[in-house]
């Protein structure tokens, strides 16, 4: 018997809003029960049961009600369509494994296509932007501009869809203002974000391991839009808006200003974080519990930073306190001189992938269905 209809400890207390012990503890307690499968370790609970106890008390919410095949947690790993992700980022390029999201098919992929005609089109409208926005303010007008350009994106066919996504998330990557190159789509990043020469391998990977991270809050948007069958270009742009603030795709600007003031000093920045806020941009995690895989295999790529390697051992006795993606992205933007707002750009880009594969099962699901009240 498969996994299907199961959930692992961490998606459970993910959906529950727990910690993991406190998992472990309604099992005691008999309010879940716990499955052992052999071959893999860790228990699994069954979904119909999660979600019974997660509804006590309580009208459904919206994330209770999703399930998905796309991303699952086992502890602090992550895996899409049961393959980890660290071993993705190392092996595929994004446009293999963005196929592998929408399709379960995973195969060398092609560049995505090129269109000087949409890249100009877009190029149009955001040069009316003001030289203070962000990257993701043009990715924003980008989406808006090529959903209206496409008369055919009502057509919500997966057949459809694809080539559609692949269209958009190439054309939005040419059409950044900077530099220009061929390649895959991290090369074709690479001099939007900086001058350095490039490295493209490790934005390539960057991507992969930003492509999806479950129901996040901008997944849960983009499927809420997508239930009331938006089409591709309007879910990617309710993903855009749900990621724009600190708390999510803003993130790594966070990390990238503490590690910019811990470059002076990394104690004394550390210790006034500490003081201020009680948190250290970009480190630690809700889901995971002692390390973010993504982050350990980004900043297995980047250059020796001392800063980053002075406030590691500084945190070394607290174990919550990992660093995570937001800090692994901001390292790589030092060690790269890229521009401040590239992390969100990255993060925005990656994530994509994942928004439109999430678009793709909802549109097979009911339409309307998270909406609870008359």
């Amino acid at each position: 018997m498969g996994d299907e209809g199961f959930l692992t400890t961490a998606e459970v207390a993910r959906r529950l809003g727990v910690k993991a012990e406190t998992v472990y503890a309604y099992a005691s307690r008999g309010l879940l029960t716990s499955v052992k499968r052999p071959g893999r370790r860790g228990s699994l609970f069954a979904a119909e049961e999660v979600d019974r106890l997660a509804g006590r008390g309580r009208e459904p919410g919206v994330v209770e009600g999703i399930r998905t095949r796309l991303t699952r947690f086992d502890g602090d790993e992550v895996s899409f369509r049961g393959e980890r992700v660290t071993d993705l980022a190392g092996e595929w390029s994004y446009e293999s494994v963005a196929h592998f999201l929408w399709t379960g098919e995973l195969a060398e992929r092609p560049a995505f296509p090129e269109s000087a005609e949409l890249a100009g089109l877009v190029r149009s409208a955001t040069g009316a932007l003001p030289a203070t926005a962000r990257l993701t303010d043009h990715l924003r007008v980008a989406v808006a501009v090529l959903g209206a350009a496409d008369p055919l994106r009502f057509d919500l066919a997966p057949e459809a869809v694809r080539p559609a996504a692949e269209r958009l998330i190439g054309v939005l990557a040419d059409a950044l203002p900077g530099g220009s190159a061929r390649g895959t789509l991290g090369a074709r990043l690479w001099p939007k974000l900086t001058s350095r020469p490039p490295e493209p391998e490790i934005l390539d990977a960057a991507l992969v391991l930003l492509a999806d991270h479950g129901l996040a809050v901008s997944t849960v948007a983009a499927r809420v839009a997508a239930s009331a069958r938006a089409n591709v270009y309007a879910v990617v742009s309710a993903g855009l808006g749900a990621m724009d603030g600190h708390y999510h795709g803003g993130a790594s600007t966070l990390a990238y200003r503490f590690l910019a003031e811990a470059r002076e000093n990394p104690v004394d920045a550390l210790s006034e974080r500490l003081r201020s806020a009680g948190s250290i941009p970009g480190f630690g995690h809700r889901i995971y519990q002692r390390r973010d895989p993504r982050a350990d295999a980004l900043l297995a790529l980047l250059p020796e930073n001392p800063v980053v390697d002075l406030l590691l051992d500084q945190l070394a006795g607290r174990t919550d306190l990992f660093p995570n993606t937001d800090l692994a992205l901001a390292a790589m933007m030092h060690a790269f001189d890229m521009r401040p707002d590239a992390g969100e750009a990255i993060f925005a880009v990656a994530r994509i992938a994942g928004w439109v594969a999430h678009a793709l099962e909802e549109y097979g699901e009911p339409g309307l269905r998270f909406r609870v009240l008359n």
